[in-house]
C-alpha cells in the first residue's frame, strides 16, 4: 500500500467517525426533543440517514479534492511526457532512414538498423503505455474492424522472431467491433507465447471457421494442472523463459471487457490450442 492509499483511507476513516458522530448527536437531540417510537421511526430514521449522508458528501469532497488533484496532475504529465517522448524518437528514425539511404558502409548500415529496431521497441512502448492510460480512465472507443487485417500485421512484426518455425495462415474476412488496439495487443500476446514457447521447427496454425479464432502450436505445452491458473498475473509455465508473464492475463481482461469466450486445450510437450469465440463481439 502506498502513501497515497494510506492518506486516503486514514481521511476516509476521519470522515466516516465525524459524519457518525454527528448524526448521533442529532439522534440524541431527536430523542429528548420529541421521543422515539413507531409514529416517529421512519421520518427520523430517514432523516439521519439523509444528513448522514450529506454530510459525508460534503467533508469528503473538500477532504478528498487534494488528492484527487493530485492524481489529475500526474496522469496530465504523464499524458505530456508519451507525448513529448514520441517527438524525438520519431525524428530519431526518419533522420536514420536517410542517412541509410547515403550511407554505403555494411558496419554503419547495421548500426543504423539496430538505432530504428530500438525506435520501434520505444514507439510500440509508447503505444503501451498510452494505451493502458487510456484503460485505467475509461477513454477506449470501439470501432468495426477486420481482424484478419491485424493477423496479417502481427505475422509481418514478428516474422523475424519466428525464425525456423512455420506459420500457417490461410486469410479469412472476419469484422468485429471492440477495441482495436486492445484486440491487436491480444493477438501479438498469443502470437509471441505460440512462438516462444514452440519447438524447433515447429509450427503455428492460425485459423478463423465458425466465429472462432484458433492458434495452435507444437510447442511445450501446459500441464493439466496449470490451466487453472495460467491467467494469473505474473504466471508462467516455464519460469526460464524470457517475459514477466503479463500477456495471457492481458489477453483474459480483455476478453472479459468484451464478453469473448476463451479455451484452452493442450497436451504436456505435444501442443497448445487457443481458441476465441467472436460470435458476441461480431459485426453484422
Amino acid at each position: 500500500m502506498n502513501i497515497k492509499q494510506k492518506d486516503f483511507m486514514i481521511s476516509n476513516m476521519i470522515v466516516v467517525i465525524f459524519t457518525i458522530l454527528i448524526v448521533l448527536i442529532f439522534y440524541n437531540f431527536i430523542t429528548a426533543e420529541f421521543g422515539f417510537d413507531q409514529n416517529n421511526f421512519l421520518p427520523v430514521t430517514l432523516f439521519l440517514l439523509l444528513l448522514g449522508g450529506v454530510l459525508y458528501y460534503f467533508l469528503s469532497a473538500q477532504l478528498f479534492e487534494p488528492l484527487f488533484k493530485s492524481e489529475e496532475n500526474i496522469e496530465n504529465h504523464i499524458k505530456e511526457t508519451l507525448h513529448e517522448l514520441n517527438t524525438p524518437v520519431a525524428t530519431i528514425q526518419i533522420n536514420s532512414k536517410i542517412l541509410q539511404k547515403k550511407e554505403k558502409d555494411e558496419k554503419n548500415l547495421s548500426r543504423l538498423n539496430r538505432i530504428d529496431e530500438s525506435c520501434d521497441s520505444l514507439l510500440n512502448l509508447y503505444n503501451q503505455m498510452e494505451y493502458s492510460i487510456k484503460e485505467q480512465i475509461d477513454s477506449i472507443s470501439t470501432e468495426a474492424f477486420d481482424i484478419s487485417e491485424i493477423i496479417e500485421k502481427s505475422l509481418l512484426k514478428h516474422h523475424d522472431l519466428k525464425a525456423d518455425i512455420s506459420i500457417f495462415y490461410e486469410k479469412k474476412s472476419y469484422i468485429i467491433k471492440a477495441d482495436k488496439n486492445g484486440f491487436e495487443r491480444v493477438f501479438d500476446n498469443l502470437l509471441i507465447n505460440a512462438i516462444k514457447y514452440n519447438k524447433k521447427n515447429g509450427t503455428i496454425t492460425i485459423q478463423i471457421k465458425d466465429d472462432i479464432l484458433s492458434i495452435k502450436d507444437t510447442g511445450i505445452g501446459i500441464d493439466t494442472k496449470n490451466l487453472f491458473q495460467i491467467f494469473d498475473k505474473y504466471y508462467q509455465e516455464n519460469n526460464h523463459s524470457s517475459g514477466v508473464g503479463l500477456g495471457l492475463n492481458i489477453i483474459k481482461a480483455y476478453c472479459d471487457r468484451y464478453k469473448i469466450d476463451i479455451k484452452i486445450d493442450s497436451l504436456k510437450d505435444e501442443w497448445s490450442l487457443f481458441s476465441l469465440n467472436l460470435k458476441g463481439v461480431k459485426w453484422q
